[in-house]
């Protein structure tokens, strides 16, 4: 600031000595006026220079996220020991629980409403790793429900938006971003996973995913919102329990099950049905509690009421009965 101090002065001094010559004593405008103007304009110039400088400075100390610390099979470091202490004090997860969820390896199918809580509970619980699937881009309608994304990622790939977000929470998690939609000529994005949350906001592929995780044999956390109502289920195939076509014989068509662009959604609503995602994950990967296998919890915001209604396995069921005959021979 004192150098910024000298240049202004001599820049003053520069605008008197000139404004002194012959030429300016002889021009219309009075002495005072024309030495108010130039100074006006070199106070402007030097305004410009500063700022510029402070820009460049700025720019060379943005933040960037914490580099992934590598995991070490088996053990913690006293920082994940001290970062963790709140779960390892609950007798359900404990220190062998919280090995497994270090070990655990978690798809998230959608970093949209749904995803963006689920990702950062995760995240904060200490999965090993996570690989986020999304094809699409962050819009400033998100932003109202999509908390991992922020203002600046407007533009983005989801799935690096929430990567970079899952960095700074917790860098002794790796994750794997992936810019694609799930179909059924790429299942292969869900190999090598223990769990899979699904986020998607359409029915077809929520479908999908099922179809996916019963034949590769991975347990499945489906949820879905729409304006004030969420819902979740778990389905698990080495517990023969019943999966989504089992609760969803026949898909309903689009008109019945809008998107949240065309119906709309209340912004706290994903954040509840996210974390409850994230709360049967982690209870499926810890054997902690009673996971929703063959239940399907749905929450109503608006009149703040809970309800779980039961579903069993349909023999008839294209998608999962087949497995389960494999199985029992």
């Amino acid at each position: 600031m004192i150098a910024t101090g000298f240049s202004f002065a001599g820049a003053t001094i520069s605008g008197q000595l000139i404004l002194s010559t012959p030429v300016f004593a002889a021009a219309d405008l009075s002495e005072s006026a024309a030495g108010s103007f130039w100074i006006s304009i070199l106070g402007v110039v030097g305004f410009l220079f500063v700022y510029a400088a402070f820009m460049r400075r700025l720019r060379r100390r943005a933040v960037k996220p914490p580099e992934t610390v590598p995991p070490k099979a088996g053990t913690f470091s006293s920082v994940e020991l001290e970062r963790y202490s709140r779960h390892i004090m609950l007798r359900e997860i404990g220190g062998e629980g919280q090995r497994k969820l270090k070990h655990a390896r978690v798809a998230v199918v959608g970093a949209g409403g749904l995803g963006s809580p689920a990702l950062l509970y995760l995240a904060a619980a200490g999965i090993g790793m996570i690989r986020v699937i999304d094809d699409d881009r962050v819009e400033l309608s998100n932003l109202q429900r999509q908390i991992i994304h922020t203002d600046s990622t407007v533009g983005q790939n989801k799935a690096e938006s929430a990567a970079r977000a899952i960095r700074f929470l917790n860098p002794h998690v790796v994750t794997e971003p992936i810019e694609g939609r799930l179909d059924s000529a790429h299942a292969e994005m869900l190999d090598d996973i223990d769990i899979v949350l699904d986020g998607s906001d359409n029915f077809a592929t929520r479908l999908l995913v099922n179809r996916i995780c019963i034949e590769k044999n991975i347990s499945l956390v489906s949820g879905a919102i729409s304006q004030w109502e969420g819902q979740v289920t778990v389905v698990d195939p080495g517990r023969e329990a019943p999966c989504m076509e089992c609760l969803f014989p026949v898909q309903p068509s689009a008109d019945l099950v809008p998107s949240c662009a065309e119906a709309g959604v209340m912004g706290a609503l994903p954040g509840i049905v996210g974390s409850m995602m994230a709360t049967e994950a982690i209870k499926v990967l810890t054997s902690a509690g009673s996971p929703l296998h063959g239940s399907l919890l749905i929450y109503d915001a608006l009149w703040g009421e809970t309800r779980v209604v039961k579903y069993g396995q349909r023999p008839d069921c294209s998608v999962c009965s087949g497995k389960r005959a494999r199985l029992s021979s």
